[in-house]
């Protein structure tokens, strides 16, 4: 294995600092709490959101926090280079070598990233977690929620944290591009998503290339292929399905007949799988109704939210999503980004757009491009006036002012005080 150590090492820190991209310091801040513990620290989320410049920029902290760059290794299984690690034995055969050559006991700090794509990974992580001869640290990415947490469940129960990554949000577009925070921003972000790749691409036509090249990686080679699906079709228009309607309270019966009415075979067992395949892979997500008054969440129908908007704009260009459902996509991937359980809110009959919640903290929200006409106003604050606790209640629009509290409502403008990660 020595030779493959020496294979792989312009992809790491040993001789030089690769590019490490912007440092996210929202998720570095969190991850950075646990820099102590020999809990495993689980990455997760869509492919292309940044996990993997994450992972760098701990490894470049580490670096500059005094960790020798030779305590470091970082493997890449999207590199043809590390296609020598196919298995369990495969990584704890490169780990054993690096591990040889560290000349003293000191703190080891191991990075896998897209860990799914060694077979039986689980087993070696494992093992390096409770080796109590060795300290070491160990940091994994992965792009899908259902073998993370079946495995991780099953081999490391109680002993990992993990850390959803999303893509890019309103603040840090503003950093990469240069721009001041104002509402034509906001607008110009709405249109455009928060994939990192798309800022390095120079038009419209290959950023939807681009785009369009993520969602088959997505689709083809970690649902198509991991779950051997037989009516790829059938996939593809579900996911079309729910970009044309997010933020729009749907069932599965809905689907049902809806591609019933298209002469289109679609049972309720097939399309319920298929919708939970696209969650595992983090691209799309679902939000359950949360009733206010009996604390409880209700089956039947759910929103679904995209994980990023690019698909939306970039793929999907002929379907009509409203700013508001656009805005409101942008909110909940914020809350849930926030470490937030996020709902829709009923009670007695009206509709709260979120009911947030993380410890003993709740905040209601409404979510609408403007309120500047009295109509809309009246509509938004309505179900929010209906709740009868004393926990936070906000509306969110992109107006061009705010306006005063209403009875212990916040009006709040997304391209002002949101768009960003506490």
């Amino acid at each position: 294995m020595i030779e493959n150590i020496a294979k792989i090492a312009r992809f790491n820190f040993w001789d030089q600092k690769p590019e490490i991209g912007l440092k996210r310091s929202h998720y570095l801040s969190k991850i950075k709490k646990f820099q102590d513990s020999r809990l495993i620290h689980v990455l997760v989320g869509q492919r292309r959101v940044g996990k993997s410049y994450i992972l760098r920029q701990i490894i470049s902290d580490l670096i500059d926090s005094g960790v020798h760059p030779k305590q470091t290794l970082y493997i890449n299984k999207e590199f043809s280079e590390f296609d020598f690690i196919q298995n369990e034995a495969d990584l704890s055969s490169l780990v054993r070598s690096f591990l040889d050559q560290m000349t003293e006991k000191q703190t080891a700090y191991l990075f896998v990233d897209e860990v799914q794509n060694i077979i039986s990974w689980e087993k070696a992580i494992n093992s390096f977690s409770q080796d109590f001869t060795q300290d070491i640290r160990i940091y994994i990415t992965g792009s899908n929620a259902e073998l993370l947490s079946g495995e991780l469940a099953t081999h490391l129960s109680g002993r990992y944290v993990s850390f959803l990554i999303t893509p890019f949000s309103f603040n840090e577009y503003l950093v990469i591009k240069q721009l001041p925070k104002t509402k034509n921003s906001f607008l110009s972000y709405l249109q455009t998503g928060g994939l990192p790749e798309l800022y390095r691409l120079p038009d419209e036509e290959s950023k939807r290339h681009y785009v369009s090249a993520v969602y088959d990686t997505v689709i083809l080679r970690d649902i198509v292929q991991r779950h051997q699906i037989r009516d790829v079709r059938l996939l593809k228009d579900i996911f079309a399905f729910v970009v044309n309607n997010v933020g729009n309270l749907i069932s599965i019966n809905s689907l049902v007949s809806y591609f019933k009415h298209q002469q289109r075979k679609a049972n309720y067992e097939t399309i319920a799988q298929y919708l939970g395949y696209l969650e595992d892979v983090y691209i799309i997500y679902r939000c359950e109704r949360f009733q206010i008054k009996g604390k409880e969440i209700l089956s039947g129908t759910v929103k679904y939210y995209l994980n990023d908007l690019s698909f939306k704009n970039y793929m999907f260009q002929g379907f009509h999503l409203g700013w508001g459902y656009m805005m409101e996509n942008l909110v909940y991937i914020e809350l849930i980004s926030r470490g937030y359980d996020v709902y829709v809110g009923q009670l007695r009959g009206k509709e709260i757009d979120f009911v947030a919640q993380k410890g003993d903290k709740t905040i209601y929200i409404q979510v609408a491009y403007q309120i500047s006409e009295e109509e809309t106003k009246n509509r938004e604050l309505a179900p929010l006036l209906a709740v009868d606790d004393n926990y936070e209640k906000i509306v969110i629009t992109a107006d061009d002012l705010a306006l005063p509290n209403f009875e212990g409502i916040q009006h709040t403008l997304y391209w002002e005080k949101w768009g960003g990660l506490d």
